[in-house]
């Protein structure tokens, strides 16, 4: 049976370069899918994978402003991604950290729903958004409160038009039960580890890699790198990016954004990759792990999943854990990194890596999206279906 794919995702832009916009480009790669988003930049990016690509939209994609950031309009993003046309398809493949997930479907559609995240803005991070912005006192507070409290009804709602639910992690997994009671199977995201090259030698020197906002916790790993003395490497742009030179000791260079070029080589060159974020998955954390480069991460969300503590894996650790977000803690960690990193092997975490190559994401994705389109059509959607993570 020959069947019609559509992929919705939120957003196209050049800027939007994470795991989500990973999975989307390996996806088309396997399925002959039509794209819809809520906004579209990449279609006339010459630059894209996308370029010259017939790609659905929304009402949104006229508003101004909407290239450089369309979350300025979340209290329109619901309405708008109920407003695509999804009738002539089979098949409806979300990638949704947002609002994908909300397309209607109708009762013969099978919908399939990669999940990298329930919205952050309107669960985890709402209280820690209000605190910071202009809009969370006063009586915009009030109505910025209310909205976000439809948003997350709205969020819930849709959880029921998704038939199945895959996670990016099992930390997702169980943020997934937690906010819709919905299970989801487990199927990391495509790491493209070719692009790295594996370097043994290390230089002396520490690197970080994050867009530099608040939840990253990139001024938490400055400041304890302040105390320490020791030489760190800052890669990323965002919002924090100036407060974050004014911190900086000489013994951190902030760089801001990098080629990819330059990503990969201190990536390579660095005696061991720095993180202090609690994320979702976290790619950044496999990919100096391809570079033979050791992680030393703060112990929660996916980097349980990615990283193995040498101190409890001796035969196959891959760097090191703390356990709370403080600079004492951090600070603990690089000094007992330092005292125990002989026994690391820049192989073993090169190997870890390549469980999260491109071609693994590939065999579990379409292996369960055929189990799952045998499951629907039979009669009998809904039931539990697992395949044995790796």
């Amino acid at each position: 049976m020959t069947f019609k794919y559509a992929l919705v995702h939120e957003w196209l832009t050049p800027k939007a370069t994470g795991g989500s916009e990973l999975v989307v480009q390996e996806i088309l790669k396997h399925i002959s899918a039509d794209l819809y988003a809520l906004i579209d930049f990449e279609s006339t990016n010459p630059d894209s994978y996308l370029f010259g690509r017939e790609i659905g939209t929304t009402f949104l994609q006229q508003f101004p402003g909407t290239r450089n950031g369309v979350q300025k309009y979340l209290p329109l993003m619901p309405l708008a991604i109920e407003q695509l046309d999804l009738r002539e398809y089979d098949i409806i493949l979300s990638s949704s950290h947002a609002v994908a997930k909300g397309v209607l479907t109708g009762s013969q559609q099978l919908h399939i729903c990669y999940c990298h995240a329930p919205m952050r803005y309107a669960w985890d991070l709402t209280l820690e958004y209000l605190q910071r912005s202009r809009l969370g006192k006063g009586l915009p507070g009030i109505l910025t409160r209310y909205l976000l409290h439809q948003l997350r009804q709205w969020d819930v709602l849709t959880a029921n038009r998704v038939d199945y639910f895959i996670a990016n992690s099992q930390h997702t997994a169980r943020r997934i039960w937690r906010c819709y009671r919905r299970q989801a199977e487990v199927i990391y995201p495509p790491v493209n580890i070719a692009r790295f090259a594996f370097q043994p030698d290390k230089e002396d020197f520490y690197v970080t890699v994050s867009r530099l906002v608040s939840y990253k916790q990139v001024s938490l790993i400055v400041k304890a790198f302040n105390q320490l003395g020791r030489q760190l490497v800052v890669i990323g742009g965002g919002s924090e990016l100036n407060q974050l030179r004014e911190l900086a000791k000489p013994n951190v260079k902030i760089l801001g954004e990098q080629p990819n070029d330059v990503v990969e080589k201190y990536l390579s060159q660095a005696k061991a990759f720095v993180y202090a974020a609690c994320e979702d998955f976290g790619i950044a954390l496999v990919e100096a792990q391809a570079c033979g480069t050791p992680v030393i991460a703060y112990g929660a969300g996916g980097a349980l999943e990615i990283v193995r503590d040498l101190r409890q894996y001796p035969e196959s650790g891959t760097g090191l854990f703390f356990e709370t977000q403080t600079e004492t803690a951090a600070i603990a960690a690089v000094k007992e990194w330092e005292t125990i990193q002989s026994a690391f092997n820049p192989e073993t975490a090169y190997y870890r890596a390549t469980q999260f190559a491109p071609n693994v994401f590939q065999g579990r994705y379409l292996a369960f999206l055929e189990s799952c389109s045998q499951e629907f059509w039979s009669g009998n959607p809904g039931q539990k279906f697992s395949i044995s993570q790796s």
